[in-house]
């Protein structure tokens, strides 16, 4: 799969970096062992408070990229700052199916949002660009999402990725087996994209009986 980054990104964020981890998996509904590292760094989380979040640069870097496109951030969170905002108000994180629980814990720990979505259900090439005013998409357990001034990740068919969710249409389900997992870098820090693709890898192989996988860049 190739994936384009758009000018109308690389003119406001010109430092973006990100990686596409592919991987062939073997999904499952519930892994104890997984919830037992979750509920470890849901811990370590809830040490903190709220400006934690001020502190993640990954997480501050994609809010600002927000701003810069026209989007509220407070409205619209990254995925990784909503679900780190529910762990410090002592909410639990839904739990969905392995592949996706391992991919939230990544985004917890490093705070990238991560789309996590089924190579198959992906057509064609792939391009990073805006949300358009009325471009259709629906989120993952959102409906309608409004993606206007949103990045968006667009196969020949449309919109199916952004920061704040992902679309139906790609979603990871019990079915899945050759996954394409994409992290977004808008810090530049092609160092924490990298580590972070590498701990999704080693969970891939931990718990979906991964034997292969491989991690490209771009920007």
């Amino acid at each position: 799969m190739k994936i384009e980054v758009s000018n109308e990104i690389r003119s406001i964020c010109p430092n973006f970096i990100g990686a596409i981890l592919t991987a062939t998996i073997t999904n499952t509904e519930y892994d104890a062992e997984l919830w037992k590292e979750i509920q470890e760094e849901e811990a370590r989380i809830r040490t903190h408070n709220l400006d934690y979040i001020r502190e993640i640069n990954s997480i501050q870097s994609t809010r600002t990229a927000y701003k810069a496109f026209g989007k509220d951030p407070s409205r619209y969170r990254p995925a990784a700052e909503s679900l780190i905002r529910r762990i410090l108000k002592n909410q639990e994180l839904y739990q969905i199916n392995t592949a996706v629980d391992l991919i939230n814990l990544a985004s917890i720990t490093t705070g990238y949002s991560i789309g996590g979505f089924d190579a198959d259900k992906i057509t064609g090439d792939v391009t990073l660009g805006v949300g358009r005013a009325d471009e259709p998409y629906e989120g993952i357990g959102r409906g309608i999402l409004n993606i206007e001034g949103l990045p968006v990740y667009r196969d020949q068919i449309g919109g199916f990725g952004t920061p704040t969710s992902d679309h139906e249409r790609t979603k990871l389900d019990l079915d899945t087996q050759r996954t394409t997992v994409l992290i977004n870098g808008y810090d530049g820090n092609k160092t924490g994209v990298q580590a972070c693709a590498e701990m999704i890898a080693k969970l891939f192989v931990k718990y979906t009986k991964t034997t292969d996988y491989e991690i490209n860049f771009y920007a």
